[in-house]
């Protein structure tokens, strides 16, 4: 993850100094590329640290022994349909998920966490309880515990496992970064 940390310094993508409310969602084509890298690389640090590069549906690992105060950070996989947590540069946790589904592709890039709610009704599609969600753009897109088919079913949100939603929110703050790569 380290490495991750340079290249967004080096491509002046990461927003030192700049305060978390003020920082914006990046969708650029370097921005979706770091975001792919980070997914590739949290995969392999998931098999150095849990001895495991494959969970089923629903199925989540978490080191207990992490700082639940460092500085966190969260990795999405939508080609291996995971999550990864960093805690102060470690990784801490991985998850499954279920992300978009055609047609209503999760986006890719480098987005803050933009607001967070314990529980959200989902305005666009009738109500739907959104627990423990965390916003990350204008449009709707969120993380929030949901429903697990094992494949991309949501509507753009990436869904994660009650558990796991819940201790991820409790985790991260208002300007956290999340990577979303392919």
């Amino acid at each position: 993850m380290k490495t991750l940390a340079f290249a967004l310094a080096a491509s002046g993508l990461l927003a030192l100094g700049v305060p978390a409310a003020a920082q914006t969602w990046i969708e650029t084509p370097e921005a979706k590329m770091i975001a792919s890298e980070a997914a590739a690389e949290a995969r392999a640090d998931m098999l150095a640290k849990f001895g495991k590069d494959y969970l089923k549906p629903g199925q989540y690992l978490w080191d207990a022994d992490a700082d639940p105060d460092a500085p966190s950070e969260v990795v999405i996989s939508l080609d291996d349909q995971m999550a990864y947590l960093y805690l102060g540069g470690e990784l801490a946790a991985a998850s499954t998920i279920s992300s978009g589904k055609p047609g209503n592709d999760t986006p890719t890039g480098i987005f803050p966490i933009k607001e967070k709610k314990v529980m959200h009704r989902s305005r666009k599609y009738d109500n739907a309880p959104m627990p423990h969600m965390q916003r990350l753009d204008d449009h709707g897109i969120a993380l929030h515990a949901g429903h697990l088919p094992g494949r991309p079913a949501s509507h753009g949100c990436v869904r994660l496992p009650a558990p796991f939603a819940a201790k991820l929110f409790g985790v991260t703050k208002v300007g956290t970064k999340v990577l979303i790569g392919s």
